[in-house]
């Protein structure tokens, strides 16, 4: 009698060990929240690049004549308008230039008297049948030239003026000046740059690798990410901003490309930031901020997995150009599903 009642409990255990199996396999029920399953989209494809602050243009105020820079009246960073005057080259040489052909016009001019007074004389003893018409027309010629003595030095000594005139230092622009370092009293030579003076609107300029050239153009979206800016000339946050222009020339394995950016100023002229901008389209794996967490600096989402059993799972992620997305570059793969507790997730990265 013992032993059937412990063979039949042994049966009974082996009976419940066996259920037990068949009692995880059951299906769990997820808590309230939502599901996505990922799936690769088109995405826009981004390069990060070096960016500066710069002007459509910079205009060079250049030395038009050689002489002594005797005054400077603007530094960097004072606002200049077109056609003003902002310094003074002297050459002590066209002063003397000047007056030399000041004295020539004057000798000429006292020969062309001269000679029109001899013409007066022989033309009325060529009336009374004195000379000849032969010395008369000589006499002609003769004032004739003097005239044009005089006017040749006149011509002489206003170009002389007019050289010593160029000596004003004029801004070719209306702009911010960037550079004007060169003190008074130095002297300078022809054609050298006095000051840099900004010109035109302030834009975000690009150098781009030759290799993604053919693949970025007007039009293209530009971001620029600068939380701390400031007042560095940038406004603060992300900024998105567009291509205007994709420059023609490649130096140095780079092209140039200018966009425009909201709330950009001219007030540093100079400064490097960081950015990126569109080179086309890829695939990826693209889910909304909601599914990623982040626990002790690490992001992680939530996997649905074999018997709605979830498991969170350790990703890398990175910002896309929609602020409530993000990329998933690895932790998952498609076809994966992702689940998010009711209500939203806590915010994940960045």
């Amino acid at each position: 009698m013992g032993i059937r009642l412990w063979l039949a409990g042994a049966a009974l255990a082996l009976s419940a060990c066996g259920d037990r199996p068949e009692q995880e396999r059951a299906s769990l029920t997820l808590p309230a929240g939502e599901t996505m399953r990922l799936m690769p989209t088109e995405i826009a494809d981004r390069k990060v690049v070096g960016a500066e602050i710069a002007t459509r243009d910079r205009a060079e105020v250049l030395a038009r004549i050689p002489g002594i820079l005797t005054s400077l009246s603007v530094r960097a960073g004072d606002r200049v308008q077109q056609g003003q005057r902002i310094g003074m080259i002297v050459d002590s040489r066209l002063g003397y230039e000047t007056s030399a052909y000041g004295a020539q016009a004057a000798a000429a001019q006292a020969e062309a008297a001269r000679a029109n007074a001899d013409l007066a004389r022989i033309r009325d003893l060529y009336t009374n049948g004195v000379y000849a018409r032969a010395r008369l027309d000589q006499a002609v010629a003769a004032a004739r030239a003097a005239d044009a003595q005089v006017a040749a030095a006149r011509a002489r000594q206003g170009a002389s003026a007019s050289v010593a005139g160029q000596g004003a230092v004029i801004a070719p622009a209306s702009g911010r000046v960037l550079r004007a370092d060169i003190p008074a009293g130095a002297p300078v030579a022809a054609g050298m740059s006095i000051a840099t003076v900004t010109a035109g609107p302030p834009v975000l300029r690009l150098m781009l690798p030759e290799s993604v050239v053919g693949q970025v153009r007007p039009g293209a979206r530009v971001i620029v990410d600068d939380r701390e800016s400031g007042n560095s000339g940038v406004p603060s946050g992300s900024r998105q901003g567009s291509v205007t222009q994709v420059y023609p020339a490649i130096t140095g394995g780079q092209v140039r490309v200018d966009a425009t950016l909201p709330g950009l100023s001219t007030q540093f002229i100079g400064r490097r930031l960081s950015a990126s901008v569109e080179i086309g389209t890829r695939r990826a794996l693209v889910a909304p901020r909601r599914f990623v967490v982040t626990r002790y600096g690490i992001d992680q989402v939530q996997v649905v997995g074999e018997g709605n059993r979830l498991a969170m799972v350790p990703v890398q992620v990175a910002p896309t150009a929609d602020p409530a997305t993000v990329e998933i570059l690895s932790g998952v793969s498609a076809g994966d599903t992702l689940f998010a507790p009711g209500g939203a997730a806590k915010a994940g990265h960045p």
